[in-house]
């Protein structure tokens, strides 16, 4: 019988087998074979059309001495400071604000609205984001406009236009995105904390920042982590808001590797070279998350 019934139970399992499939096949088709046909590409010369030239390893040989890749490659790096780590420093502090402090004075009403308000930039499709913020940074823009009005003209800058202030004008709109995703997280982890650690702390004379420091930070430290993972990999191949407000420019002050990818596919159709600069992000993606896996991995085994 004991037989039987583990015959019985193999069969219903590989029935399950038949729900993965679709999500097999999507893998497949728009996710594996892409990545391959991509990585073969990097070894040829092609200009979309025609039948494509092999150059071995000539594509990565140019890519060692291109300063636009390396300099797209810096701009990344500063990018993982805007979408990474001032969104999470920012989420952390506004989530801890809201659920222990606007929840418990104000209501859960009041919490969830600002919730909701910060959330609501990730909803907006990032055309509409890049849209609004040129508005506010262009020249005759509402930032100049409301400088001038307090006194403060001789700061007005062309945000977007000017190499100086275009990145930090980018970042400043990441940030604006993210901390939404960063908050939401955050204060999902938060309602998972027994409140009576929060209560002893504060029967015990712990300020607020002390509370932060000691319970919310630690006991935050899984959803951080996701955090951190998902949104330095959003770096590494982030387009479309340097797509919209600065195209790359000015003076390549905005560049980073997925709009030069772009730009050497469509504008120059060097695709072999465009297709080498994707495998090269794809491989860095790749290894930091392996990095952050094994570290997390290792986290949990020590705890």
């Amino acid at each position: 019988m004991a037989a039987a019934a583990q015959a019985s139970y193999a069969r219903h399992q590989r029935g399950y087998y038949l729900y993965l499939l679709p999500g097999a096949i999507g893998f497949l088709l728009i996710v594996l074979i892409p990545q391959i046909a991509n990585f073969v590409l990097s070894f040829t010369a092609w200009k979309g059309v025609g039948t494509p030239r092999w150059i071995g390893t000539q594509n990565y040989e140019r890519l060692i001495g291109d300063d636009q890749f390396w300099g797209s490659m810096i701009h990344t790096l500063l990018f993982i400071i805007s979408m990474t780590i001032i969104p999470v420093l920012i989420g952390l502090v506004l989530a801890a604000l809201l659920f222990d402090y606007i929840r418990d004075q104000f209501g859960e009403r009041l919490s969830s609205f600002f919730r909701a308000g910060f959330y609501l930039p990730q909803i907006l499709p990032v055309t509409t984001a890049g849209v609004l913020w040129g508005w506010i940074l262009n020249p005759v823009g509402v930032a100049n406009i409301i400088l001038k009005a307090i006194g403060l003209g001789a700061l007005a800058q062309n945000w977007v236009g000017d190499a100086t202030y275009a990145l930090p004008a980018v970042s400043l709109m990441i940030v604006w995105i993210q901390v939404g995703y960063c908050l939401v997280v955050f204060m999902a982890g938060l309602s998972r904390i027994d409140p009576a650690l929060y209560e002893a702390a504060q029967l015990d004379g712990a300020g607020w920042w002390q509370r932060l420091f000691a319970i919310t930070v630690p006991m935050l430290a899984p959803e951080i982590f996701v955090v951190v993972l998902t949104t330095m990999i959003a770096a590494l191949k982030v387009f479309a808001p340097v797509f919209v407000l600065t195209a790359g420019g000015p003076d390549n002050a905005t560049l980073v590797p997925s709009y030069l990818t772009y730009y050497h596919f469509f504008t120059t159709q060097r695709v072999g070279y465009a297709a080498a600069i994707a495998v090269v992000q794809m491989v860095l993606t790749v290894v930091l998350a392996t990095i952050f896996l094994r570290f997390q991995a290792r986290q949990q085994a020590t705890e």
